[in-house]
């Protein structure tokens, strides 16, 4: 499923015109982006969360030169699934 895709499932299912929807769409992605950016984590109820994680700097290997390369400590997302999300799955 791609954006679109949604967009046009919750259009159908909430009688909304698809214009509304994807507008909505983008603010909740730019919203949970802007509160992930000041490290905030983000729990929906029900849902799930998602949080930032940092990454350590390390020491890795180049497959093919063999050579060892030190990568830079970053940040990452994460996201940890609600109990409802994580029952329907395992059904």
């Amino acid at each position: 499923m791609n954006k679109n895709d949604l967009v046009k499932i919750v259009a159908e299912s909430a009688s909304l015109t698809q214009k509304d929807v994807n507008l909505v769409i983008d603010e909740f992605f730019a919203a949970v982006q802007a509160e992930l950016v000041r490290g905030e984590e983000i729990a929906i109820a029900g849902f799930g969360k998602f949080v930032v994680k940092k990454r350590a700097a390390r020491e890795s290997i180049n497959p093919r030169t063999k050579e060892v390369v030190k990568v830079p400590a970053s940040k990452t997302v994460g996201f940890r699934p609600g109990k409802s999300i994580k029952d329907a799955v395992n059904k």
